[in-house]
């Protein structure tokens, strides 16, 4: 069983730098583009269960990555709430709080990592108990914790993920010990 984790892609705000959770923005060109692309990396695969996000861009991905027909929204897939640091750059948010860590410090108004790290257990549970591989089309904040989660670490394991638009990431087992198969996968040159 593996789980593909496929982020969105581009938006406006992404190219900004800008804080992306609850504000539900469309794909740019670019990111429509590169969400048709998984298209047939996705198509050689079958899938016993496909969760999306409820937000317009990770469901506009499921759709052009030909996948939304047999998909699922899952609220546990939404992005972090970044509360008051909603639409604002990290650069924005260190000249107000210093040293500030997304991973750590969570934002006010919005979710604590422990709160997002219990949404990804969910979300791993649900995956888990299924007989087959498992997509999954979210976020970058919320699948780098899922990617902590899922190997055993804290939520704040996800500062150790980055992750670009438009990629996919493939969760799976070593034995029978959670791993990281693939990650922030570039998919074309």
């Amino acid at each position: 069983m593996n789980v593909q984790a496929i982020r969105h892609g581009e938006t406006a705000w992404s190219l900004s730098g800008q804080h992306t959770g609850v504000t539900d923005l469309p794909l740019t060109e670019n990111g429509r583009r590169l969400a048709a692309r998984l298209r047939p990396v996705l198509a050689k695969q079958t899938f016993a269960l496909v969760l999306v996000s409820p937000l317009r861009r990770a469901r506009e991905t499921c759709l052009l990555a030909g996948l939304d027909e047999q998909a699922t929204v899952d609220p546990d897939l939404m992005e972090w709430n970044y509360g008051d640091y909603e639409g604002l750059t990290p650069a924005q948010i260190n000249e107000m709080r210093p040293g500030w860590m997304i991973f750590r410090d969570g934002c006010p108004n919005g979710e604590t990592p422990d709160e997002v790290g219990a949404r990804a257990d969910r979300v791993i549970a649900r995956a888990r108990a299924m007989q087959g591989d498992v997509a999954l089309f979210a976020h970058g904040h919320i699948l780098r914790v899922l990617a902590a989660r899922w190997i055993g670490l804290p939520p704040a394991g996800g500062q150790h993920f980055l992750l670009d638009t438009g990629t996919l990431c493939v969760l799976g087992f070593y034995r029978e010990i959670p791993a990281v198969r693939t990650w922030n996968g570039p998919l074309f040159s």
